[in-house]
């Protein structure tokens, strides 16, 4: 199917183009864009015509969920299964959120906090590890 470029109005095809610039220029390595189903064949026909690695995944009847950027990003991505982002482990939530390009320390904090893990209990870990 064909589209110009006035089907590529709506603000959540716009902010899907100012994505796909920030990753084209390298600010990052996967971008996770969530929108409207109404306008999935226009965003993978975006994503396909500039030969990007997708993974589309259903949020609900009315949103998706679209992965793109490095091939290996998209493939873990894809590993982790069609699930919805809240049933992912908490592994899996420290992987997406590095891979998007989170502050790191911000991910461990969150993923100690998830784990139940207390500080110490954190700090004695590492210190058995480097040991």
């Amino acid at each position: 199917m064909e589209f110009s470029c006035s089907d590529y109005k709506t603000a959540d095809l716009q902010i899907l183009i100012h994505h796909i610039y920030e990753y084209k220029k390298g600010i990052r390595d996967l971008v996770l864009h969530t929108m409207n189903t109404a306008d999935r064949l226009k965003a993978e026909n975006l994503l396909k015509k500039r030969g990007l690695h997708y993974f589309i995944q259903e949020v609900s009847p009315k949103k998706i969920n679209i992965f793109f950027g490095r091939e290996s990003s998209v493939q873990i991505i894809r590993s982790f299964g069609d699930i919805s982002l809240s049933k992912y482990t908490d592994e899996q939530d420290f992987i997406l959120g590095v891979m998007l390009g989170y502050d790191r320390k911000q991910q461990c904090d969150r993923y100690v906090k998830r784990k139940g893990l207390k500080p110490s209990e954190t700090i004695e870990k590492y210190e058995l590890i480097t040991v």
